[in-house]
């Protein structure tokens, strides 16, 4: 009896002061700063939070989690006080951008998750400033050429020939947030989106990332003018053709999952990069293949392939050692590692 009691009695120690693992939502939630943002202490182009606070409210707000309602204001106060009179957000540092598009369009997903009274007035101007961002026939664009319908990085707005960055990742970020605001499935800007996107699918069902930036293609080129599709362009390319309101049971969409599925059979190993020269990016690419493939996967109600990622440490922070997209960032990887597990 004596024994019993004792084991009791560590055990209730154990239960009122032994520290326990945290979640990942937990951590994010501790790394909010006292603005109301999340800041990187990784890379400086992150350090405003601009994009990062958006990305990571979004995500918390998605998840599971019970949001702590000042910690929800406390954000998008911060988001309100970074929008620019034209609507953009990311571009209130004068010395560098903070990837306009992206942070406008996942800010705008943010404040109508969020609900709060005045939620249309507030993302108006941010869909106009994203309307106008497009490369399409108010920026001189024609569909014949290769970044029609899509969308950039975001700033100033391009007019032929100038091109800067485009991709399928942004393209599919400004589509969902037109989607997440109710812009209906016949405006022009999702039409539009469909020529751009049509260009980025092979024959086989698969997506490469962009038109105009060839070495962003990560699978490389089958042959000159052509690119290997690639798991994460692929699973990037369901979520856009979805966002623009194309049906699950649509061709195009059913053979971009089954390019998938058939691709992706080992858990480790990203669809699409064969060879030692592409090595890096299995690694690399790691937790946003497992963001993106989960959220493609729910999109269309299929069951996602397995795809393994390390365990959280204590804090419940994960990290991928791996720099080629920024993953090394705890933030980054984190915010990634619960949109994997909440899609």
């Amino acid at each position: 009896m004596k024994r019993r009691a004792l084991i009791t009695a560590v055990l209730l120690l154990c239960l009122a002061g032994c520290r326990t693992e945290e979640g990942p939502e937990t951590w994010l939630w501790s790394q909010q700063q006292a603005d109301g943002g999340w800041h990187s202490t990784t890379y400086g182009l992150l350090r405003s939070g601009q994009s990062l606070t958006p990305f990571i409210l979004l995500t918390l707000l998605e998840s599971r989690q019970l949001a702590v309602t000042a910690k929800v204001d406390s954000a998008l106060a911060f988001v309100a006080a970074n929008t620019a009179a034209d609507g953009s957000l990311g571009r209130m540092d004068e010395s560098s951008q903070d990837y306009p598009n992206y942070a406008t369009s996942l800010a705008i997903r943010a404040i109508v998750k969020a609900g709060r009274p005045g939620w249309q007035q507030q993302i108006a101007p941010m869909l106009r400033y994203l309307r106008s961002q497009q490369f399409a026939e108010e920026n001189g664009w024609k569909p014949v050429d290769k970044a029609y319908g899509a969308w950039g990085m975001g700033g100033e707005r391009l007019h032929p020939p100038q091109v800067g960055h485009v991709d399928l990742s942004m393209t599919r970020h400004v589509l969902q947030a037109f989607r997440d605001a109710g812009v209906p499935a016949d405006d022009a800007a999702f039409q539009k989106a469909q020529v751009y996107l049509k260009r980025l699918q092979n024959g086989d069902g698969g997506f490469f990332f962009s038109t105009t930036e060839e070495d962003t293609n990560k699978a490389g080129s089958a042959r000159e003018g052509e690119f290997r599709s690639y798991g994460t362009a692929t699973a990037d390319g369901v979520l856009a053709l979805r966002a623009t309101g194309i049906p699950a049971s649509d061709a195009r969409v059913r053979t971009a999952w089954s390019w998938l599925t058939k691709n992706q059979t080992d858990p480790g190993r990203i669809a699409g990069f064969t060879g030692a020269a592409y090595d890096r990016w299995h690694h690399g690419l790691a937790f946003y293949y497992a963001a993106v493939l989960a959220e493609a996967a729910q999109s269309i109600r299929e069951k996602a392939p397995y795809w393994r990622l390390p365990a959280p440490d204590a804090k419940g922070r994960f990290v991928n050692p791996e720099n080629l997209v920024k993953e090394d960032d705890p933030l980054i990887s984190t915010t990634l590692a619960v949109q994997a597990r909440h899609p």
